[in-house]
């Protein structure tokens, strides 16, 4: 799987006229087709998709309701100027408001993460009238301006100077202390750390702390519900903002509507995007009545081609409402306990996996060289990945494909809509894939 990977009678129009956009470059094959939980490539072979496409298929591929949906808006306006609102939009706002707590009730509807963050830190430097931002180690929150600023997870060198007044804090990684000071469950030490220095560089203008609730990118780490009600405590210390960056973890992949849930900490903006739209770029930005009054008599501003389309927000209705129907929430978060047990069973047959972790279908497996040193087996990932692929199943590769610090991590997310024999299909694949690159090592 290299940049010069072929892709049949398409292969010299991908060499010719493609921008590589990322280091690892494009999978073999060409995708023509995609249902439920596979994707099919033009020989018609299937592969099983652990990664929900780029982790916004949380209904699988093509999924009828979503289909239908699609067809329905497309009898309505697809594009409006961006100061007009359609009923789809209110009726979007109305629908996320009524799942969110009374803090979390005024949103706008933009296209991308990366947008729906730029949004959540314009406001939070508006609101507070200061200018830093603080956010954890390994994240990851787009690849626009302020958004890549604030992510730690990689994509930062050669690109020049980040945004002024940007800082981060140590991951609470239990497994790879970043301060070496835990082993096994973070104590939440790394955090009151990460703010001493952080106070050590701020100029006094504090606007806001954004994070991920569950850490994606950087390793599937999970904060504790401790972890995150002290920094709940030291944001309200200081005077900054909590922007809840919710992604990947937003609506019923972790068990519960949204991860601040079982965490019991609500923040003051939230971003949400990915699954959403269900495959459709669409993302929120949300926050309080009163932060919004605040920010609109200070003249806020954040204008975009696609802010407010009718198009994605009827889908997303769509999508909201057979969540709720068929009880995906529920179902989630029972077959993400199955999921879990399938990988620690794994876990006492390979002894390169150092480490399971996760909520619901959202996962993630530490590859190491062995347990004892925590070496991270670098080279295995990629190899694991690579495998699976050729035997039928989509996997990424978190944590150190970007970062080596936050170790070699699969990533693995299968759809909501996923049966049990898919996951047991897909818990097969990996073992095999498993013993197989560990065999070639």
């Amino acid at each position: 799987m290299t940049p010069e990977a072929p892709h049949g009678a398409w292969s010299a129009d991908v060499a010719d006229h493609l921008i590589r956009y990322t280091a690892k470059g494009f999978l073999p094959g060409m995708i023509t087709r995609a249902k439920g939980v596979y994707v099919y490539d033009a020989e018609g072979r299937a592969i099983l998709d652990f990664a929900s496409g780029q982790m916004c298929a949380t209904l699988g591929h093509n999924h009828p309701a979503v289909v239908a949906a699609m067809h329905e808006a497309a009898a309505e306006p697809l594009h409006l100027y961006s100061n007009m609102l359609s009923p789809a939009v209110v009726e979007l706002a109305v629908e996320l408001a009524r799942l969110l707590p009374p803090t979390l009730q005024k949103a706008m509807f933009l296209s991308t993460g990366s947008e729906s963050n730029e949004a959540a830190i314009r406001i939070a430097k508006l609101a507070t009238g200061g200018f830093e931002v603080i956010a954890m180690g390994h994240s990851w929150h787009g690849m626009t301006a302020a958004s890549n600023a604030s992510t730690y997870s990689g994509a930062r060198k050669g690109y020049g100077p980040a945004m002024p007044g940007t800082m981060a804090l140590p991951p609470p990684n239990g497994y790879r202390c970043p301060i070496r000071h835990c082993a096994g469950t973070c104590d939440t030490t790394c955090l009151d750390v990460g703010f001493e220095m952080a106070d050590m560089q701020s100029v006094g203008a504090y606007a806001a702390v954004m994070c991920e609730p569950v850490l994606a990118a950087g390793g599937i780490v999970v904060p504790t519900a401790d972890y995150m009600r002290r920094l709940r405590e030291h944001c309200d210390r200081r005077g900054l903002l909590l922007i809840f960056d919710e992604a990947q973890t937003a609506f019923g992949r972790l068990g519960s509507q949204f991860v601040f849930e079982q965490q019991g900490v609500v923040p003051d903006i939230l971003t949400l995007s990915k699954s959403l739209g269900g495959g459709l770029p669409l993302a929120a930005t949300v926050t309080s009545a009163a932060i919004e009054a605040d920010i609109h008599a200070k003249g806020f501003h954040f204008y975009t081609s696609h802010v407010s389309d009718p198009f994605p927000a009827r889908v997303a209705l769509a999508i909201l409402r057979l969540m709720e129907a068929e009880r995906l929430v529920e179902k989630a978060k029972a077959d993400g306990a199955y999921f879990l047990d399938g990988l620690r069973a794994l876990q006492q047959r390979h002894e390169v996996i150092g480490d399971v972790r996760g909520l619901g279908l959202l996962a993630g497996i530490e590859l190491v060289e062995d347990r004892a040193s925590k070496r991270p087996a670098t080279a295995l990932g990629p190899a694991v990945v690579r495998r699976c692929y050729e035997l039928g199943l989509q996997i990424t590769q978190s944590g150190a494909a970007r970062d080596p610090a936050s170790g070699t991590v699969l990533k693995l997310a299968p759809p909501l809509v996923a049966t049990r024999p898919e996951i047991d299909l897909g818990l097969d694949i990996l073992d095999r894939a498993l013993t197989d690159s560990i065999g070639n090592a």
